[in-house]
């Protein structure tokens, strides 16, 4: 039996993947999904499990076989919502992009019942202007492209990956409402809105009589908290998920970093055109302080940092599932632990007012 949020019992039966097992491996995946807890994603019916993995490190960072690996691992740890994007891996160009997919769909073969796949259109595919952003035409024309990619005919939560300032809300709504009816999108969702943003679209959704967001995707982490202002208030009070991405700040809160060296090759802080971006987000003295101090707490409670820094991403009420990643598929290990990890209240309290100036601030992402 798996349990909802709302305490009501489903039977295992309604799911029939989970009780037959074609290998070892299948076997202790089917055993993990109904150890994992589910939750409902925002006030749709979709249940997602507690943790999410991100794939953006798959084919450029991370190659093919190693993206199997972390995606077994993760499957065996009772995860089955996967998070992708059209323009992944991080930190490639023009000609990697759409690379992800093709290995998640590869990796999916004869099993995509068993997933939640969550994906996203808006950054360029293409040279020309009307190759990205969320006008009807991209829209149309990129969610054809990423079923392809993925092998599948339909995905369950297609995202815009940010917002275009260039095309009216409302002929992005209306071509998402119709990949909605057709049937090739299940339910819809944002990342790297602004509040703002988010409120106005979900407005023009309820004017209109279209299909709403579901859900939305930001950054989130300890060295990181200025959404708990305004975002994470509203999404819990109108029943928006929250898919929060970055919740060990790109590696930064693994506490494997030196401050006192270069950014060591091969990690986030020099991936690709993603380096500076993250370098710029969390290489700073003060950061590196703040995850001493967060370590030491850590070192107390007798539990990794990684699993301490996503147990405490889960500990807000708000957030529906963080998005975990790894480069290597040991690296789960801490991040999956944080699913079954009991916060203690003063702890969390000790995290909360350690960090408190992260929630100061307007970062645009």
């Amino acid at each position: 039996m798996i349990q909802n949020d709302l305490g009501f019992l489903l039977p295992v039966t309604g799911f029939p993947w989970l009780g037959r097992a074609r290998d070892g491996r299948a076997g202790r995946a089917e055993s993990s999904v109904r150890d994992m807890e589910h939750v409902r994603l925002g006030r749709s019916g979709l249940q997602v499990s507690r943790l999410c993995l991100g794939t953006m490190t798959f084919g450029l960072q991370s190659d093919e076989a190693t993206g199997f690996a972390v995606m077994d691992k993760a499957a065996e740890g009772g995860v089955d919502f996967l998070d992708t994007s059209d323009a992944y891996p991080l930190g490639g160009d023009l000609a990697t992009r759409g690379r992800t997919e093709e290995i998640i769909g590869r990796w999916m073969a004869g099993k995509r019942d068993r997933f939640i796949v969550a994906t996203k259109c808006f950054v360029p595919m293409g040279p020309a202007p009307f190759d990205g952003g969320n006008s009807r035409k991209h829209i149309m024309s990129a969610v054809e492209a990423s079923l392809r990619r993925l092998q599948t005919d339909y995905i369950d939560l297609y995202q815009l990956h940010g917002y275009d300032q260039n095309t009216p809300i409302d002929e992005t709504l209306d071509a998402l409402d119709d990949l909605v009816h057709s049937g090739k999108v299940r339910y819809i969702g944002c990342s790297n809105f602004y509040t703002y943003q988010l409120v106005r679209a979900i407005g023009r959704s309820q004017t209109l009589g279209l299909a709403r967001f579901d859900s939305v995707q930001p950054r989130y982490n300890l060295l990181f908290r200025q959404i708990e202002r305004e975002m994470l208030p509203f999404c819990a009070e109108d029943g928006v998920g929250v898919i929060s991405y970055n919740p060990i700040a790109g590696g930064l809160l693994s506490g494997k970093h030196n401050r006192a060296a270069t950014p060591p090759e091969g990690s986030r802080f020099t991936l690709g055109n993603a380096g500076p971006m993250y370098q710029d987000r969390y290489w700073h003295e003060r950061e590196f302080e703040t995850v001493e101090a967060v370590r030491k707490l850590a070192d107390q409670a007798g539990v990794p940092l990684v699993t301490l820094s996503v147990a405490w991403v889960l500990a807000n009420k708000a957030i529906t599932a963080p998005i975990i990643g790894a480069s290597r598929p040991e690296q789960l290990d801490a991040s999956l632990a944080a699913a079954s990890y009991a916060l203690d209240p003063d702890l969390k309290g000790h995290l909360d007012d350690l960090t408190y100036e992260y929630r100061l601030g307007d970062a645009p992402r």
